[in-house]
């Protein structure tokens, strides 16, 4: 009797796939890092995740700037900067400017595993300023002088509150009003070329360049605007930054002449009497030729 026989796959192998990825684990104990599936297999940009696992594997307190994100990528800071706007608009990433108890202002990042409001927790709070408490004096009856009257004649005037570092006003003091003024107006041409203070005090001097080349602002306006892309890659100072880097500066217009100098009179042209050739001269009448060979003639005559 012969045997059956079957093409049915062995039940060893029944749960081997055929093609892809075949995963071989390994238990890690230490130096592992835990990331959702969500985030590990969003669609989009390779740097955006590679970025975000990253940050999710260093320790707190870590530097995630895009200078120190530059110096362990070989990707440059446009891509690592589109990778933290995409980070933070998904709600994976969180960037806040605190107080400190010192009073200064610094910027904190916060990274969640999940996206904001997904999550089970919310970043702690940051610390607040301790306030020393005054002593309670006894209150007693003073007789109080009335204020004086800010009209009056002779009192000192208020002084000035001393302006913050970092505020606009310091960060545009060095900076030309004439390129500060061309730079600002770009946004009446394009709206999507809206600077910050700093990215216009930044390319200031680039613009103050063309015009000490002689390039007039309605000139710099329509290099800076002409044939933009549809849609930005980075932020619009960059594409401002690239393109005052890169284009050439035109060449200065030529200097006028002076009035006082005097320029030659050109003579008009005049037909040769005897061999009817051109010739320039103020007055009608023969050549150089004609009257060096009438010359010859008459000194022929006469010897």
């Amino acid at each position: 009797m012969d045997d059956s026989q079957s093409n049915a796959r062995l039940r060893a192998d029944a749960g081997v796939p055929t093609s892809g990825v075949i995963h071989v684990r390994t238990r890690l104990t230490a130096d592992f890092t835990v990331i959702s599936n969500a985030l590990a297999q969003r669609r989009g940009s390779a740097v955006t995740i590679g970025v975000a696992a990253y940050i999710a594997s260093l320790p707190d307190g870590s530097p995630v700037t895009i200078t120190a994100l530059c110096d362990h990528f070989s990707e440059g800071e446009i891509l690592i900067s589109r990778a933290l706007r995409e980070l933070e608009s998904a709600g994976y990433l969180e960037r806040r400017r605190e107080r400190t108890p010192t009073g200064q202002v610094r910027t904190r990042t916060y990274f969640y595993d999940a996206p904001r409001g997904e999550g089970p927790e919310d970043p702690p709070e940051p610390p607040k300023p301790r306030s020393r408490k005054r002593p309670t004096v006894p209150e007693t009856r003073r007789e109080t002088a009335p204020a004086p009257d800010l009209e009056e004649p002779g009192s000192p005037a208020p002084a000035p509150a001393p302006e913050k570092p970092g505020s606009p006003v310091l960060v545009l003091a060095d900076a030309d009003p004439e390129a500060i003024a061309v730079l600002t107006a770009l946004r009446r041409v394009d709206p999507r070329l809206v600077l910050s203070v700093q990215e216009a005090a930044r390319l200031a001097p680039a613009v103050t360049e063309w015009l000490a080349a002689g390039v007039g602002p309605r000139e710099i306006t329509e290099l800076l605007t002409v044939r933009l892309p549809d849609r930005f890659r980075a932020r619009p100072a960059s594409v401002l930054a690239f393109r005052l880097r890169e284009t050439p500066l035109p060449l200065p217009p030529p200097a006028p002449l002076p009035p006082d100098v005097a320029r030659p009179v050109v003579l008009p042209f005049q037909t040769c009497d005897g061999c009817e050739r051109a010739f320039r001269a103020e007055e009608p009448g023969h050549c150089r030729s004609c009257r060096g060979r009438r010359a010859g003639e008459g000194l022929r005559a006469a010897g």
